[in-house]
């Protein structure tokens, strides 16, 4: 497949590990490539704002992995949004996770080392990329602790890992909040996303009459791809505004 150019009609919806970022041995350990900060802020003057991030992460992890761009975005797969303006529209979500929970996680990680815990707002996630063979035991535990028929909490598969949050909010839904809003509203919504938490946002786009961009499928599995992707519909969007005599973001962006 070939990705699509983007343009100024286009609302868009970036995932961030394995799509922006490549994926590490621990999330504290991802690199961000020094010129993706400046390349989603000329991004989103280009786009009138319509540029988010929808992540797993925590709002304030995103930001300060980014750091200095800050703009529309929601984290922890739809639990925290902000709008483009700042406003913060929040999951109103009552119930936290049980302390025995993480006390049984806890434990867990102390009988396999390399087993990595990570706190969230209001989940958790347990990362076995460090333990491969431990996949199995490690979704046993999960779902021990959170049966299917759980009414408030959800398992979230994720890339050698498995996630404890919220059940009524996904990439989806934040996907759709945001699109009632401006700058998002009336465009043409695309989400790029790797993982299995990324298919409701993509669904999402395309009720709305956009497009859901798989790394592995358009991009090769290779965030450095769709980054070039991004910079080359950086290109083409400020060459044609430079071209109708207007000023170029590209050439103003830091």
């Amino acid at each position: 497949m070939t990705p699509p150019d983007l343009d100024r009609t286009t609302a868009l919806f970036l995932d961030l590990d394995g799509t922006l970022i490549e994926i590490a041995a621990t999330p504290d350990e991802v690199v961000v490539p020094p010129g993706l900060p400046v390349l989603l802020s000329t991004l989103h003057a280009l786009l009138g704002g319509a540029v988010a991030i929808v992540t797993g992460r925590s709002l304030a992890m995103t930001d300060n992995l980014l750091k200095p761009f800050a703009a529309a975005a929601a984290g922890e797969h739809g639990v925290s949004l902000r709008l483009d303006d700042g406003t913060r529209e929040d999951f109103q979500f009552n119930a936290a996770v049980p302390r025995s929970w993480r006390e049984s996680l806890a434990a867990a990680a102390e009988r396999w080392p390399g087993l990595l815990v990570e706190a969230k707002p209001h989940g958790v996630a347990i990362h076995y990329r460090l333990v491969p063979d431990r996949e199995k035991d490690v979704w046993r535990l999960a779902r021990a602790l959170v049966p299917d028929d759980h009414p408030k909490f959800r398992l979230i598969p994720a890339r050698k890992a498995v996630e404890i949050g919220p059940r009524t909010t996904s990439k989806g839904r934040a996907v759709e909040r945001l699109m009632a809003h401006a700058p998002f509203r009336g465009r043409r919504p695309i989400f790029v996303g790797d993982d299995f938490t990324d298919e409701a946002g993509m669904d999402a786009a395309k009720r709305l009459g956009g497009e859901g961009l798989r790394v592995a499928e358009v991009f090769g599995g290779q965030p450095a791809a769709v980054r070039a992707w991004l910079q080359r519909s950086v290109d083409i969007m400020g060459g044609r505004t430079a071209s109708t005599g207007g000023a170029s973001s590209v050439g103003a962006a830091p």
